[in-house]
């Protein structure tokens, strides 16, 4: 289970300019230590890579990166607004977490640092003969991952953008979220069939603000609820809307501090969050389809591929909401409700079946994944299936 603190920095880790400004840094870092590293230059090497032959490079790079980096952000913004246009438009969130692109992008702002950097500090002669071989040197390792970053790019290009490259996004990273819920269905709290004793008889715990739950600290509310001798439930779950001041959970406890601490450990936000909220990577693909779907698109194909997607996402990583039940929990003191397999099924096909259900095509291929997955080695999942495909055929 991991902690708000590692959230928080994990987050931090997939914005654009956190990259950026780390590789500038190491840029910077690199030409501060070129004069310490002097002692290990040969002295035959000063006439051949000296001042002379690094600058016309540094100038080069200075001038030519800075045009690179316009481009790509320019071809990078483009490619998305055309996926979320396509696609959905809450997938631009996920498309700015790219590695490939702010990495690519951060190794061109790097080089312009690195180059201009560079020319300010020869002409202010604050580098020696031998620290301009080492300068030289560096600026043929920066030139070389230059390179490599427009081979990447050049490669990634192909796909950015495209409708193929999202879903492929969207299906990873809806992966990743359920396979986590997979291993911890209840994020390693005591399984909540219900908070009604709850209700009845313990505090409530109001949202801090209006929006949806990004966030559970799991692990903090456990704390908080040794350190009081009580327990906590929750009952807004992550991708729930809930309104300010009204119940996010509830403590089986008086103490207003206890209530208070216990709401700052709920995140909530204008936007779902894939980190705890296995459906919303469903939602994203049922919406896709159902844009593909629309008189004005009418792509029932893509339709077709993301209920592919759907299937085998379903199929291979729901979660078991009775796997916890008999086990012990790592915190035991605070209840929440498993993710069903319902709510999965209930966010992937009916949204598509509303867009597509005069399209045969579409409602075969519907009808067809839900009798696979009613042979889901998950009961919870083959049952939901079987259900919804009998509804679907008495309609």
């Amino acid at each position: 289970m991991i902690s708000r603190t590692l959230l928080y920095i994990r987050r931090i880790t997939r914005q654009l300019w956190f990259r950026v400004v780390l590789i500038s840094a190491c840029s910077l870092l690199a030409l501060a230590i070129a004069p310490w590293l002097t002692p290990f230059i040969p002295e035959d090497l000063g006439e051949r890579f000296g001042r002379e032959a690094a600058l016309p490079v540094l100038n080069i790079l200075a001038s030519g990166m800075l045009a690179v980096t316009t481009f790509s952000l320019n071809v990078m913004v483009s490619a998305y607004r055309t996926a979320a246009a396509t696609a959905t438009p809450r997938v631009y969130r996920l498309l700015l977490e790219d590695t490939i692109t702010q990495s690519v992008l951060a190794t061109f702002v790097g080089g312009f640092v690195f180059s201009l950097s560079a020319v300010i500090l020869f002409r202010a002669g604050f580098y020696s003969e031998d620290a301009a071989i080492v300068v030289f040197a560096i600026t043929v390792g920066v030139v070389a991952l230059i390179v490599g970053a427009i081979l990447r790019w050049i490669d990634h290009l192909s796909g950015l953008g495209s409708m193929d490259h999202t879903l492929r996004l969207i299906e990873e990273r809806s992966r990743t979220s359920l396979r986590q819920r997979a291993d911890a269905p209840c994020l390693d709290a005591q399984r909540a069939e219900d908070d009604t004793r709850f209700q009845a008889d313990g505090t409530a715990i109001p949202a801090q603000a209006s929006g949806f739950v990004r966030f559970v600290d799991v692990a903090q509310l456990q704390t908080l609820a040794e350190e009081a001798d009580t327990q906590i439930a929750i009952h807004r779950t992550p991708g729930e809307f809930v309104l300010r001041g009204r119940p996010v959970a509830y403590a089986k406890s008086e103490d207003e501090d206890l209530c208070k601490a216990a709401s700052r450990c709920i995140e909530i936000g204008d936007v779902r969050s894939f980190d705890q909220d296995p459906s919303f990577g469903l939602t994203l693909l049922a919406e896709t389809a159902q844009r593909a779907l629309s008189p004005g698109v009418n792509d029932p194909g893509t339709a077709l591929e993301v209920m592919g997607r759907l299937e085998r996402l379903l199929w291979e990583n729901t979660p078991d909401e009775d796997a916890q039940t008999g086990q012990d929990p790592s915190f035991d003191r605070v209840l929440m409700p498993a993710i069903s397999a319902r709510h999965l099924l209930s966010c992937a096909f009916p949204p598509i079946a509303h867009a597509g259900g005069d399209d045969p095509a579409v409602i075969d291929w519907m009808d067809k994944a839900l009798g696979a997955l009613g042979h889901h080695p998950n009961p919870a999942m083959a049952k939901a299936a079987t259900k919804m495909r009998a509804q679907r055929s008495d309609r």
